[in-house]
């Protein structure tokens, strides 16, 4: 080890000094994250209304009872024809025209003015015919339309009690139900065709509902509008009437959360609500997927994030699956639901919470109507937070920060530095050609920087990954054999135990240099928000197993107890291409195989493979516990497992140095995988990490003394038993 670092002393100073550079970025990351301690909640009014239906309270009692609790804000959403028509009081209803001309005699339902209104206009089966019944729902909806549609695309007909309106809709907005079926009486299908039953434009926004606003605001609360907009409906004439719907109730939102296919004013207002974003200083919120990973990003999100220079915040919508953790996992209450919030805010730069009432478990119909669940399930998330320093009121947001260009070329080139110092790792390398190699590194950095700046980033964070454990892999393995040769296969316990603690120690600083390399190139405020995310995560995963493996053979050749070279020879792959494997280290491999399968496969939520029930109990436990939970793979499995590796090296067990090798290279990618997780704050990976070593190496003791006794044991028997018999 002190010959390789000798020989590449120069490649090694540079090295460091680019990860000296990554701690600097990382720095002024830190800070950023250090000032987002301020998580907010909305009510989903919609939601509270369903339950109270069943709770036998109306909706400004259980208003009331979650302003107490210390929520200031409701998320309205504002009605469209669909919504008054299914939970209204309004006599409203939208029917598209394919459904009215059935009806032979359908004109005679009508006035005779507005049907000859509609005939000399023009209509087609895709337009939305709207009856509207009573003064209130006549005034609301028509001033709506009116305010909303340009005149050239209505029909309207305003009796004062009653009024008719003919909506122009096109083919791209019509809603079809799944194709009708027509079969023979022998069953064969005779024929199908698709209905036509909505459109799109019975979807859109028509304004908030004055009578809920009215009740929202009597009850000292702010109200959160939701606009939902789609394609074709959404140009700078409907932008402006959002705007003045929330004027006339003197709204000003503190956040603007897209819904439907599009921002509001993504078709041509654009500037009017960048304006109106600007003056009134309003955040933007992005709702992350069900899978908990990136964005659902509505068209023209993006761009006026970018305008707004990044005032956003992740928001985390209470899906179905969340509202039915009561008494999930074997838990009495709201702990799992708890525990999602917690993760959610704390793990995922989630800062605005959309809270639904919670369901029964085994029922999604019946909502928990005790308010004091609720209480004391905020209560519990609150406390939990103070521990991180987050506290509940208006959602702080993160300042735009970016990675300084030269930054990220030194980023860059540390990468390639330490990919030019892999091949001595394992090959008979004189200094010259490292260099060599080295410099054609930094030329193709160089020119990738120039080139494909976006990309780059990717490919400088994905190579800082894999080169760093790599590199934390080869030290381990390394000093193990190197502990090996220096210590009797005899050495006790106590003397293997310092050594091997050391060597994990190291390697996982190794590692943590390639986490900050990885982190740093993506440390930018887009990432931070999963505007962009890491790719490559599996194979990042995978490449330094491979290395590891090459690097054994290398090292030990097949299985070699004497082996000198620290090189790969030729003899050691027509060996291995020889080697004649046992059944049992078939059986062996298959098994690690399958664990290599179990391993990669529930990594991420995408995934069907997920996690056992009681391994998410003690990741709970853990959460509890401390400050950040260690991941499990690491503390239980990959760094006692490099000790193992150290002590089987000293012991001459080959085969188990390579089992237990590769099972701790699993640990060094894993240091770096949740660095990967850029939203995810700094101080978590880094405590995280922390707390996996020591535990880790706790455990690692105490591998080390069971598989002692096992070896002693394993000798014991075939001492008395097997060469008995040979004799």
């Amino acid at each position: 080890m002190k010959e390789y670092m000798k020989r590449n002393a120069v490649l090694l100073v540079l090295l460091a000094a680019a990860v000296a550079v990554s701690a600097a970025v990382i720095a002024g990351r830190w800070r950023v994250e250090a000032g987002n301690k301020q998580y907010d909640i909305l009510i989903d009014y919609n939601e509270v209304e369903l339950m109270a239906e069943q709770s036998g309270r109306d909706v400004s009692w259980w208003l009331e009872q979650f302003r107490d609790m210390g929520l200031t804000r409701v998320a309205l959403t504002e009605e469209t024809l669909a919504s008054l028509m299914e939970n209204s009081p309004l006599p409203v209803t939208a029917t598209v025209m394919d459904a009215v001309l059935q009806d032979a005699d359908w004109a005679e339902s009508y006035p005779a003015a507005f049907v000859s209104a509609i005939e000399a206009y023009g209509y087609d089966r895709f337009d939305v015919l709207v009856e509207v019944f009573g003064r209130e729902a006549a005034g609301f909806v028509v001033d709506a339309v009116e305010r909303r549609f340009h005149s050239e695309d209505l029909v309207v007909l305003d009796q004062g009690e009653e009024a008719y309106i003919l909506i122009n809709s096109t083919v791209d907005d019509a809603l079809y139900e799944r194709d009708e079926g027509y079969y023979t009486t022998a069953g064969k299908s005779f024929s199908s065709r698709s209905v036509l039953s909505a459109s799109k434009l019975m979807y859109v926004s028509l304004g908030l509902m004055p009578e809920k606003v009215e009740r929202i605001q009597s009850l000292g609360l702010e109200v959160a509008p939701r606009t939902i907009c789609y394609n074709n409906f959404n140009d700078a004439r409907y932008t402006q009437a959002v705007i003045e719907g929330y004027e006339r109730f003197g709204i000003t939102p503190a956040y603007i959360i897209a819904g439907g296919e599009s921002i509001v004013g993504y078709g041509g207002g654009e500037e009017i609500l960048l304006d109106y974003i600007r003056d009134n200083g309003i955040t933007v919120g992005l709702i992350e997927t069900n899978v908990q990973r990136e964005n659902l990003m509505q068209a023209g999100v993006d761009a006026v994030i970018e305008a707004a220079d990044y005032n956003t915040v992740r928001v985390f919508s209470m899906w179905d699956y969340v509202q039915y953790r009561y008494g999930y996992y074997g838990y009495e209450g709201t702990e799992e639901i708890v525990n999602t919030l917690f993760r959610a805010i704390v793990e995922r730069n989630i800062r605005v919470i959309y809270f639904k009432p919670f369901k029964q478990t085994d029922d999604s119909h019946v909502y928990i109507t005790d308010p004091q669940v609720y209480r004391e399930a905020l209560e519990s998330l609150n406390t939990r937070l103070a521990a991180h320093g987050i506290t509940l009121g208006r959602a702080s947001v993160m300042e735009n920060y970016q990675v300084p260009a030269l930054a990220m070329l030194a980023l860059g080139l540390g990468a390639g530095l330490g990919g030019a110092l892999l091949p001595d790792t394992f090959l008979p390398m004189k200094r010259k050609w490292t260099l060599l190699l080295a410099g054609a590194a930094g030329l193709c950095v160089g020119a990738a920087w120039l080139v494909m700046p976006n990309s780059f980033k990717l490919l400088a964070s994905f190579a800082g990954a894999v080169v760093f454990a790599c590199l934390a892999a080869a030290f381990f393995l390394r000093a193990a054999k190197g502990v090996g040769e220096r210590l009797r296969p005899d050495a006790g316990l106590l003397r293997i135990l310092p050594r091997a603690a050391g060597i994990l120690l190291a390697a996982v600083l190794i590692s943590l240099a390639g986490a900050m390399m990885t982190a740093a190139p993506l440390s930018s405020t887009d990432f931070m928000l999963e505007l962009g995310i890491f790719r490559g995560v599996k194979l990042a995963q995978l490449l330094p197993l491979a290395f590891f493996c090459l690097l054994f053979v290398s090292y030990y050749g097949v299985f070699e107890k004497d082996r000198r070279e620290n090189s790969l020879q030729v003899r050691d792959i027509v060996t291995a291409l020889r080697w004649n494997i046992p059944v049992w280290a078939l059986v062996l491999l298959g098994a690690v195989a399958l664990a290599g399968y179990y391993y990669l496969a529930r990594t991420g939520h995408e995934t069907e493979v997920s996690v056992s029930t009681l391994e998410i109990l003690l990741r709970n436990d853990l959460e509890n516990w401390l400050l950040a939970r260690p991941r499990t793979k690491e503390f239980l499995v990959a760094f006692p497992c490099v000790m193992l590796a150290v002590y089987s090296a000293v012991r001459r067990l080959p085969f188990w140095t390579a089992l237990f090798g590769l099972a701790g290279t699993i640990g060094m990618t894993s240091v770096c995988n949740t660095f990967m997780h850029i939203r995810t704050p700094l101080y978590l990976g880094f405590v995280r990490t922390g707390y996996a070593v020591l535990l880790g190496l706790a455990l690692g003791a105490v591998y080390m003394a069971c598989f002692e006794a096992l070896l002693r044991l394993y000798r014991a028997v075939r001492k008395k038993y097997f060469e008995t018999e040979q004799r």
